[in-house]
């Protein structure tokens, strides 16, 4: 607990900072590390990102960054997945280049997220406080692109 308080999305989240994280989470850390460490290339290419369809399939992508706001890995790796017919994520992560380790997304990347698949765990953190979240708990009082379909 910081000064500040209790983190709120570590108190609502059912992966505590204290529960290790699974084989699965790893695996797809592991994944992510890897394309990034292997691929990643000077300024264009900085994050990686590994996500696992329900099926169990994984699927990576790089950024492709732009000094006119390129997308990011999770974007990207949205499009990789439906281009290899992947259209159920259940379970994502971000990470740097150089070895910098997780990346939480950012919000047009947690919100994207949310809209596409409303139940996906996000991997954020570093050490022991990395854990699996859901993208809702990432962004409370969301506005939800389904719920204002007609």
């Amino acid at each position: 607990m910081s000064a500040a308080g209790p983190d709120p999305v570590s108190a609502s989240c059912p992966h505590s900072a204290s529960a290790p994280l699974s084989a699965a989470h790893q695996e797809l850390v592991d994944a992510a590390e890897d394309v990034a460490r292997r691929f990643a290339r000077a300024d264009e290419h900085t994050v990686a990102a590994a996500a696992r369809n329900a099926d169990g399939r994984i699927v990576t992508a790089l950024n492709a960054y732009h000094f006119t706001g390129g997308p990011c890995a999770e974007l990207v790796l949205i499009g990789a997945a439906a281009g290899q017919g992947a259209y159920d994520l259940t379970a994502i992560v971000a990470v740097g280049d150089r070895g910098r380790g997780v990346i939480a997304p950012c919000g047009r990347c947690r919100q994207v997220l949310l809209d596409y698949f409303p139940g996906i765990e996000v991997l954020v953190g570093r050490g022991p406080d990395l854990r699996a979240v859901r993208v809702r708990d990432l962004l409370p009082e969301a506005y939800v692109q389904s719920d204002h379909q007609n």
